[in-house]
């Protein structure tokens, strides 16, 4: 299958900072594809290397089959973008934002007005079509910079953190409409700092660290190579005196974070079982998910 997005050894640096390091990515029609990374791993840098808004250095891309820079206009016209703030109009109401965003792909006033009422359905937003911005709850907005990034019907949505800040019931309306979308064949590009939605939302996803790509798979994938199946965090004063001396015996590898402790295990029923007579203690029994690998591979260390 040819990619939809293609990216091939990627560099790009600034006064004498590389941070952009021979990055390669390959992302088929139909996919959601995920960029993470700790702050400062190089995704934003990536993404608008991708949309010809800075020029690499060297490495080649291609959106749609157009290569960007040197076509980055005409295959713009393809994209959709959500960015990673609301850069909404607010002296216009939910529909003029729209009809004035698609004037900028050269659609006809007739052509945008007709879309308009399935955009604003889609986003569950056709009881709000003539209000004004400011009175639109946060989820309100972000469904709205959702909808405004399909009213040129694009074959590729960049999506930047679409869900931060939202309440739960806001962001899994946001998922479902994500899910619709690579349905209908739409190739999306995620970034999130939320492991649980890349998890549930991404076909196959790429984490970046210093600008390099040190993984790229599907999310079971990721965590069948890199973590144990099971986790046991342990909580409490006592904790981390507990793990100098039991942990070794019952994990196959354990990391202390303050007062907790997160013990990796093929089989957590020994565990469990030694923990339930520390009456001192707490613990959560979970499998392995993609915060797992994600800590692994890039710390726990904060970033800044």
């Amino acid at each position: 299958m040819s990619a939809v997005i293609a990216v091939h050894n990627l560099y790009k640096s600034y006064a004498g900072q590389v941070v952009v390091d021979g990055v390669n990515l390959a992302i088929n029609k139909g996919e959601c594809f995920g960029l993470l990374g700790p702050n400062g791993a190089g995704k934003t840098t990536t993404l608008r290397l991708m949309l010809g808004l800075i020029s690499p250095d060297s490495g080649a891309i291609s959106l749609s089959g157009l290569a960007v820079p040197q076509h980055a206009r005409e295959a713009r016209l393809r994209v959709g973008v959500v960015p990673q703030m609301d850069n909404l109009d607010p002296d216009f109401t939910v529909a003029e934002n729209l009809l004035v965003y698609g004037r900028y792909f050269g659609m006809q006033d007739s052509e945008i007005a007709a879309r308009i009422p399935a955009l604003l359905e889609f986003s569950n937003l056709a009881h709000k079509r003539d209000a004004k911005i400011p009175t639109l709850s946060g989820g309100m907005k972000r469904r709205l910079t959702l909808a405004r990034a399909l009213v040129n019907d694009p074959d590729i949505i960049f999506l930047d953190e679409p869900t931060t800040g939202l309440d739960p019931q806001a962001r899994h309306l946001i998922w479902q409409r994500l899910r619709e979308l690579t349905a209908q064949g739409k190739t999306l590009l995620l970034t999130t700092h939320f492991m649980d939605e890349a998890e549930r939302l991404c076909h196959r996803l790429a984490i970046l660290d210093q600008g390099r790509m040190i993984a790229q798979d599907t999310p079971q994938a990721l965590i069948a190579q890199h973590i144990e199946p099971q986790v046991v965090e342990v909580f409490g004063e006592q904790a981390a005196q507990w793990a100098q001396t039991h942990a070794a015996h019952y994990a196959q590898r354990f990391e202390v974070s303050g007062e907790s402790v997160f013990c990796y295990v093929d089989d957590a029923q020994p565990l469990v079982a030694h923990l339930h007579g520390h009456s001192e203690l707490r613990y959560l029994h979970r499998p392995a998910n993609l915060e797992d690998v994600f800590l692994k591979l890039t710390g726990r260390e904060m970033r800044e």
